[in-house]
């Protein structure tokens, strides 16, 4: 019994040693998820700290006197473009190097806008900035630039066709206004050097306008030519004086070096196309190298999308759709006005009431097929933030929808002047305009649209849901185009359905406003389908990964898709509904997805979502 005694004891001591190794081992194990929970609440906690610090400077950024840091004072950084540039630089370079110091971050020689931009630089990308409005300035210049297109529009209605000075004049007024846009997204525009400078550019475009219905071989050509110089010296004294006050540049990360390297192209290129426009003055206006000069000093104005230092991309793109919006408001204005001299005040007739409601509702409905991709899109599928030959394509569709737009204005100027009038047949300058800008402003949207990355679920069932959308609505897209082509090329000794649909005025604005309904309904077609299948967006995000449209088979531009997961990443913060705390750390355990929120809690994951197109979603 003794040595049973003896020889049991040693076994309970070895199973108490078991038992504790176990419980050491489980007490490690909780400590060591504890440490790692801690940590990343610690990530959070500094994440949350820099976006609070970020907010608070960009208020006082907004609370700013526009005159603090002097009237007249240098350019500074908009601190959405220079956080941008933070993102572009710390992210996209090997050693992932910041800004020094002295290297300036957006702040040029001194100014206090440009300092609070500098600040707001953190690790999370670009500053948290709430998005302002467009400002009155930017408005004036707005309401001048359709002014301008509205001339070119009084030209085409005159003429009842689109010849290459139309197309060139407009290309002109447009090409003032984008650099315009382009530096007041970039640089701050509230000192009394930037107004002047937005004034005078609008003194020159409206003289400019004008002169819109003259032909290359005319004096009121040469006054274009010299609008232009004019606008382009501006810009080489505007930016020169930029590139003086951020000389000193700074590591090539740096903010400052950016903003160095885009003055000295900006400035070349527009001394050079000062010049061109200057050289083009000086021949005589019989001269054939006139239309040549001008096709020249257009080519010197394209730019390469974001290829020196990025804008503030939401400022841009509220931009764009500001001056649509206002080019289709201008085109009521002016059907109003040709309609006052004809229209029945005392006792309208139900025939006016119903053409002018078909002329209003077809801009309407072109209104509702633009697409506003301030917030409609995500910043990742944007064709300015995923590929550079995109982008460029998507600056071409934007004017081309500007000019169709315009010509489709036009048009319908010509209509109603023919029904007022109660003209005995259709013109066929009203009846060209009307179909053909049409058909041409749908074409435009449409090709807008496939500059952008679409995206489809996994789920295979769901993926030809989607599939069956998209082609539903290109196929619909090409037959309404193809329609009304066909009626804009028709004679009038042409009979059939297409001579049915043109039979008066009242019928042909009917059947295109028909059309237009079909195709913003269609248009619709996905976003039905996605609130058919998923409960909210969030949960369509995480399933709608797959990339698909006719860039999805390019490959993607790094640089430009950090600024993109940058942006959304900034939006999802604002937007986000769940702890600001916790959201994050939470959604760090799981896999990043490019189609969701999960994707943004660390830049790290970039390397390994690229390199996986299954999980990242990009080709």
């Amino acid at each position: 019994m003794a040595t049973d005694n003896a020889s049991s004891e040693p076994l309970k001591e070895d199973d108490e040693i078991a038992q504790l190794k176990v419980s050491l081992q489980r007490e490690k194990a909780a400590k060591r998820k504890m440490y790692s929970y801690l940590v990343k609440i610690a990530d959070e906690l500094k994440s949350l700290r820099n976006e609070s610090e970020q907010l608070i400077h960009a208020a006082e950024y907004a609370r700013k006197a526009w005159y603090e840091g002097g009237m007249w004072r240098g350019p500074n950084v908009l601190p959405a473009a220079a956080g941008q540039h933070a993102v572009r630089s710390s992210y996209g370079s090997s050693d992932n190097n910041s800004d020094d110091e002295d290297g300036g971050l957006g702040s040029g020689g001194g100014g206090g806008r440009g300092e609070a931009a500098a600040s707001m630089m953190g690790m999370n990308g670009p500053s948290l900035v709430p998005r302002a409005p467009v400002s009155l300035s930017d408005l004036f210049l707005d309401l001048v630039t359709v002014t301008a297109f509205s001339r070119v529009g009084a030209a085409i209605q005159a003429r009842g066709t689109v010849d290459a000075p139309i197309l060139a004049y407009f290309a002109i007024f447009w090409q003032v206004w984008s650099k315009e846009a382009s530096y007041s997204t970039r640089f701050d525009t509230t000192d009394i050097s930037s107004h002047l400078e937005t004034l005078l550019a609008c003194f020159a475009l409206l003289a400019g306008s004008l002169s819109a219905y003259s032909d290359f071989y005319s004096a009121g050509c040469t006054r274009i030519m010299g609008m232009a110089m004019f606008v382009a010296m501006l810009h080489v004294l505007l930016h020169a004086r930029v590139w003086y006050w951020f000389s000193d540049g700074g590591p090539p990360e740096s903010v400052n070096y950016a903003v160095k390297r885009y003055a000295v192209f900006i400035t070349a290129a527009n001394s050079l196309e000062s010049l061109t426009w200057a050289f083009g003055c000086c021949l005589p206006e019989d001269s054939e190298w006139r239309p040549w000069v001008i096709f020249v000093g257009i080519l010197l104005n394209l730019r390469l999308p974001r290829g020196f230092m990025p804008n503030d991309f939401h400022a841009a793109c509220s931009k764009r759709g500001v001056l649509f919006i206002l080019l289709l408001g201008f085109n009521i204005q002016s059907i109003v006005g040709v309609a006052a001299p004809y229209f029945n005040y005392w006792e309208p007739s139900w025939d006016q009431y119903i053409f002018l409601f078909l002329s209003c509702f077809l801009l309407f409905m072109i209104k509702l097929l633009y697409v506003d991709d301030t917030s409609s899109i995500s910043p990742l599928d944007h064709a300015l933030l995923y590929n550079r030959a995109a982008g460029f394509c998507f600056y071409l569709g934007n004017f081309l929808l500007l000019v169709f737009t315009t010509v489709l204005g036009s048009g319908l100027n010509l209509l109603t002047q023919s029904f007022l009038a109660a003209a005995a047949a259709l013109p066929s300058d009203a009846k060209n305009l009307v179909c053909g800008g049409f058909a041409a402003v749908v074409f435009s949207i449409q090709f807008i649209k496939s500059m952008h990355i679409r995206r489809v679920p996994t789920n295979a069932t769901h993926e030809r849901m989607f599939f069956t959308a998209y082609f539903t609505q290109f196929i619909a897209t090409v037959g309404v185009v193809y329609i009304t082509a066909r009626m804009c090329l028709s004679r009038e000794s042409d009979n059939g359905i297409l001579a049915l649909m043109m039979v008066n005025e009242i019928g042909m604005l009917a059947v295109i406003v028909c059309f237009s309904i079909v195709l913003v309904g269609l248009s619709w077609l996905d976003e039905a389908i996605e609130l058919r299948i998923y409960k909210d967006g969030a949960e369509a995000n995480q399933f709608r990964v797959q990339p698909f449209g006719f860039w999805a088979f390019c490959k993607h531009d790094e640089p430009l898709q950090l600024e993109a997961m940058a942006l959304e990443r900034s939006r999802a913060s604002r937007l986000a509904v769940r702890s600001p705390l916790l959201g994050s750390s939470v959604m760090s355990f799981t896999t990043p997805s490019l189609g969701s929120g999960q994707l943004y809690n660390s830049f790290g994951n970039l390397g390994g979502s690229f390199a996986n197109p299954g999980v990242g979603g990009e080709v």
